[in-house]
């Protein structure tokens, strides 16, 4: 391979750029591909972190039919993910639909284009989303349509006729927490345009399970399920549940009986023999989580008993899936907390053991040819197995965590999110890293085990951390040790059972970081950390015995399917406050409707029946009280009452400690129920809403909302927070991980006309000073694969905010936006003239820059912005410009080339606009602070000496770039000048001579700044050269702040000594010696080439 000195030059910089991986501008503009109209502030989007390690509830997975390595899976909590690859890369591809919460995902059997999509998770927990109905998309998930449904809320599964795409078989379980709805057995023969309802029981009776004959699809089994949950308690059958047959496609249905039990019946799931379809299995719920498997094995006319096997742990609402083995004759595996597997269809099952898997089984994909072959969806992700079982392969690249609540606190340099799971421990991890990969599954930990729920943190002090496990089991760990302390507070003799919610609400006090408290049905306080406890309030519930309250419209007896097991304790606290400016007034919410209020530290306390607030009724459930931050006397509650079957938004202001109270939820649709509302600590009317589906933000104190999601997919936020020293804004998602908005302070500029300002350039936070680490080599994710998991760090550098009210298109853009408008409006439209297309073609499109620049007001950079209307972010990477040659292409990695770091300092920045040629300053200068992150453990020299040092070193090396490409320019140039001289009309001669001892020349000039080229091309020794003793002082210093050691300085001074006269006789060349021959050509008659004036006639 021949090594040109340009090539080789390029060489060098790739090598020593390898590390400057972000470009310098970072903007969030990228097209979202949606149709609706962008929001006011889709130009702040939220960062997503993951994590991805342990992942999150799989509902449902289905294969291509086609292509055994593209797999859809189904998120409980998350959307719908694809693979094309088998698992190496997933990508989202739900996530713009109106629906989060996924029962089932089928993939057409006669068409791997088709797929559907059940909306509305297939168990009936306590935490589980709602969906809004069926979905269809016809090119593999790339679009999707509704197809109705839209009250069914809970779809488990969905059947395609294998030789009709258009007749598909739907099991609709309803309604969880109410009655009505759609449930029951639904059908099409118009691929979704219609629906017919076909079996069903009563008003809370739907269908869990369908499967079809693959001998004659005529032939159907279904089972229903009569079951109701409410906040207090779950009833998961009754008479209703059962077994039935069709042989007519599903349009009619009788109920099978003989050798089935009698009475209540739960939860059932069925599977069909693939060797003898007629022979089926059916795991059915009875009476307090009792249940068994029976068998048919005349197609449903009989069936016999055999293990009493019931998906048990959280109970069989949340399992019950049982399937056959395609491959193996009577092979059962029924899925629970562990699965149950059986050789003898049925009679007994023995569990999989499953060390180094998680548990809670939901989904199982048999390999259509591989005996060997399983698949199985858990509450902790995607395994597979190549033994049946025996060892499994993690999918540790689905980032689908369900997060309860999350804690922040205040570590240097990078704070620390923690957050409490549905069954995924409690975890910890850092908002951003100092390296150029971002934020890895190494960078997480678990910290305290079980359900995960509110954690909390201790001020100034963030070894300290706060968990909990469900039901209020409170943990103090010593993350410095990795210690646990469990100080979970005790009833004294004689007290009654201490009551305490599923996800238990604790407070540390705002006056005091050791001062905690707590919540069970009572308020306890520690002023020890936990070490210690009082109660400071009596019952602050109604103290209901829920065994009494009505399901399903009746009370009922002990003989029934009762399931508590896995769900909260009734009547109990779930939200405590204080505020931070009266020590002594708290609040707390309950699960059962009430408001206590306490303005002496818990020594009297006020009750406050949430029914009495305005719009509310008296069975929601307080999700979270906020106390003002500027105002002690005013405070905020959240409330909830889906559980009810109600999924209006209800958020309420009191400003005078609850006596009266104002609905603030103007511009947050239906369906958003409000978990829980934060408060911006310097701006009081600034405040943010986590809802059911996405964020929303207030700048006026409650009055209007409007939605603060960009960047996030449908996705329902429990949790939100603020770190109050990076003024960033923390997400926690019910199954899509956590998410960082970045620096939110602009927002506290804007008041009501702001947004109408042509431009505004916002304040920025300090920029951190520092060299990204590679601490898996170079690139995202180093040599590690695509399956490596990394989530972004902000962009590094000073982000800088701005806003534009129009924007700045170019006048084609304007003229075919306003025809859009007149064709919406029925207008003609008219060719508008070939001066005005002519000027639309020479227009140069306008221009918006930042120009940031350092103290004494001297330019340092210009970075391009984007010029469409709304805010957007640019990303200063605290380098100057490149000083090498214009030409220079993008490293190795695809990046361009960067220049040297500027030094930590006061800088500013300005919005300039050019257009037309003309350019003004569109907003005051902003000025922001590069601080440096780390000192060094070696004190080099003073940073003036190394600024010194990079500036001299990237003009020379911005030298030796020109020369390496203006040799190459040259002996171009003496090519075409050589073939000029051949087609002109003179005799051979001197020219010749002058030509050949030019190209010579250049030769010796590429030997003197980049060595032999021949000894290069095969690693040969040679003398140091220019370029050499450049490589030796770039790559000493360019990722350092050590500064040049005295053999740095001589390989500069070396450098430019030996580059000097080479930059001399190249200039002579390239002004004197090239343009005279050009000159002698013309006069020879020559014709024209490349660089030669135009001669006259």
């Amino acid at each position: 391979m021949k090594l040109t000195p340009r090539a080789f030059f390029i060489f060098i910089l790739t090598l020593l750029f390898q590390f400057a991986l972000h470009s310098s501008v970072h903007a969030a503009d990228s097209e979202s591909g949606e149709e609706k109209k962008p929001g006011p502030y889709e130009g702040l989007k939220w960062r997503n972190i993951g994590p991805a390690f342990m992942s999150g509830r799989i509902a449902d997975i289905d294969w291509d039919p086609t292509d055994n390595s593209v797999w859809y899976v189904g998120v409980g909590s998350g959307g719908v993910w694809k693979t094309i690859n088998a698992g190496v890369t997933w990508t989202p591809i739900f996530d713009k639909q109106t629906a989060y919460s996924i029962g089932n995902v089928t993939v057409d059997p006669s068409n791997p284009h088709r797929i559907w999509v059940g909306t509305g998770e297939d168990v009936g927990g306590r935490h589980v989303g709602f969906g809004d109905g069926i979905y269809r998309s016809d090119d593999a998930g790339k679009t999707w349509v509704k197809k109705g449904l839209e009250e069914s809320q809970h779809i488990s599964t969905i059947l395609v006729h294998p030789n009709d795409s258009n007749t598909v078989w739907v099991a609709v379980q309803g309604p969880l927490w109410t009655k009505g709805g759609q449930r029951g057995f639904f059908m099409t023969t118009d691929g979704g345009e219609t629906w017919e309802k076909t079996l069903g029981g009563g008003e809370w009776t739907g269908v869990s399970d369908i499967k079809v004959d693959p001998r004659n699809p005529d032939v159907l089994y279904a089972a229903t399920w009569q079951h109701h949950r409410t906040v207090a308690a779950y009833m998961g059958g009754g008479p209703e549940s059962g077994i039935h047959k069709s042989t007519d496609g599903g349009r009619t249905w009788t109920e099978l009986k003989t050798g089935l039990p009698e009475g209540n019946k739960g939860k059932i799931g069925l599977a069909i023999s693939a060797q003898n379809p007629d022979v089926l299995y059916a795991a059915i719920e009875l009476n307090r989580r009792e249940g068994g498997v029976w068998r048919s094995d005349n197609r449903g006319g009989s069936w016999v008993k055999g293990a009493d096997a019931v998906g048990g742990g959280t109970g069989p609402h949340y399992y019950q899936e049982i399937f056959a083995s395609p491959h193996q004759f009577d092979r059962l595996y029924l899925v629970g907390p562990t699965v149950q597997k059986s050789e003898d269809g049925g009679k007994t099952f023995s569990p999989m053991e499953h060390p180094n898997q998680h548990g809670d089984m939901h989904a199982i994909v048999f390999h259509p040819t591989d005996p060997d072959y399983i698949m199985m969806g858990t509450d902790g992700g995607v395994y597979e197995s190549f033994d049946l079982g025996a060892t499994w392969r993690y999918m540790e690249n689905l980032p689908v965590t369900q997060y309860y609540k999350l804690a922040l606190d205040d570590a240097e340099p990078f704070y620390n999110i923690y957050g409490g799971t549905q069954d995924n421990n409690t975890q910890g991890g850092p908002s951003r890293t100092d390296n150029v990969h971002g934020i890895r599954t190494a960078d997480w930990q678990v910290v305290l085990g079980g359900d995960g729920h509110q954690p909390a943190t201790e001020p100034g002090n963030p070894d300290i951390l706060y968990a909990q496990w469900q039901r209020g089991n409170l943990t103090r760990v010593d993350l410095k040790t990795g210690e646990s302390v469990y100080i979970k507070p005790q009833p004294a003799a004689g007290d009654p059972p201490e009551r305490y919610n599923w996800d238990s609400p604790i407070l540390v006090s705002p006056h005091n970081p050791t001062t905690l408290f707590f919540g069970s049905q009572r308020v306890w306080r520690s002023e020890d950390r936990g070490d210690s406890w009082t109660a400071i309030s009596p019952d602050l519930t109604r103290n209901e015995d829920r065994m009494l309250m009505p399901l399903m419209d009746q009370t009922w007896g002990w003989d029934a399917p009762w399931d508590m097991y896995a769900m909260s304790d009734y009547n109990t606290i779930t939200s405590l406050a204080e505020s931070p400016i009266a020590e002594g007034l708290l609040y707390a919410g309950t699960d059962d409707g009430l408001i206590q209020i306490s303005q002496d530290g818990g020594n009297r306390w006020r009750q406050i029946e949430v029914g009495s607030l305005p719009g509310v009724p008296k069975t929601a459930f307080v999700n979270d009280i906020r106390a003002d931050l500027h105002d002690a006397d005013t405070v905020y509650v959240a409330l909830d009452n889906h559980k009810y079957g109600d999924f209006k938004p209800y958020l309420l202001v009191s400003r005078n400690r609850g006596k009266s109270w104002k609905s603030i939820t103007e511009g947050i649709p239906e369906r958003h129920l409000v978990w829980r509302v934060v408060q911006d600590h310097e701006k009081p009317g600034l405040l943010f809403a986590g809802t059911e589906f996405g964020v929303f933000l207030t700048l006026n104190g409650g009055e209007s909302w409007a939605k603060f999601s960009a960047g996030m997919p449908t996705i329902s936020i429990r949790d939100i927070q603020i770190q109050r020293r990076e003024n960033d804004l923390v997400a926690a998602s019910f199954g899509r991980g956590f998410f960082v908005l970045d620096d939110y302070s602009a927002l506290r500029e804007l008041a009501d006309d702001t947004l109408e300002q042509e431009a505004v350039l916002f304040p920025t936070r300090e920029a951190d000073w520092y060299f990204e680490r590679g601490v898996l080599g170079a690139t995202r994710r180093g040599s590690q694969g695509d399956q490596l998991y990394v989530a972004d760090n902000p962009p590094f550098g000073a982000v800088l905010t701005y806003h534009l009210s129009e924007g700045f298109p170019t006048a084609e853009k304007q003229r075919q936006e306003a025809e859009k408008i007149a064709i919406k409006e029925n207008k003609e439209i008219s060719f508008p003239g070939w001066e005005t297309v002519e000027a639309e073609r020479r227009e140069t499109p306008p221009a918006l820059m930042l120009v940031i620049k350092d103290s004494a007001g001297a330019v340092i950079r210009r970075l391009d912005a984007p010029t469409k209307k709304g805010f957007h972010r640019v990303a200063w990477d605290l380098r100057h410009p490149y000083s090498g040659a214009i030409e220079t292409p993008p490293n190795w990695q695809g990046l361009p080339p960067s220049g040297l770091m500027a030094i930590p300092g006061e800088y500013s920045a300005e919005l300039v606009l050019t257009k037309d040629g003309a350019s003004r300053v569109l907003s005051d200068p902003v000025s922001f602070t590069v601080k440096r992150l780390y000192q060094p453990s070696l004190e080099g020299a003073p940073l003036e000496d190394v600024n010194a040092f990079w500036q001299e070193l990237a003009q020379v090396s911005g030298q030796i770039s020109a020369a390496s490409y203006a040799l190459e320019d040259a002996a171009e140039d003496i090519e075409t000048l050589g073939k000029m001289l051949s087609a002109s009309p003179s005799a051979p001669g001197t020219m010749e001579v002058t030509l050949h001892s030019l190209r010579q020349e250049v030769h010796a000039l590429e030997e003197a700044l980049s060595g032999n080229e021949s000894k290069g091309s095969i690693g040969a020794y040679d003398e140091h050269r220019v370029t050499s003793w450049l490589w030796h002082a770039y790559g000493g210093v360019s990722e350092s702040t050590y500064g040049p050691t005295p053999a740095h300085r001589q390989s500069l001074d070396n450098a430019k000594a030996e580059f000097e006269p080479i930059r001399v006789r190249l200039n002579a060349i390239l002004g004197e010696e090239l343009p005279a021959l050009r000159e002698s050509l013309i006069e020879l008659g020559a014709p024209w080439g490349r660089g030669q004036r135009i001669p006259a006639s």
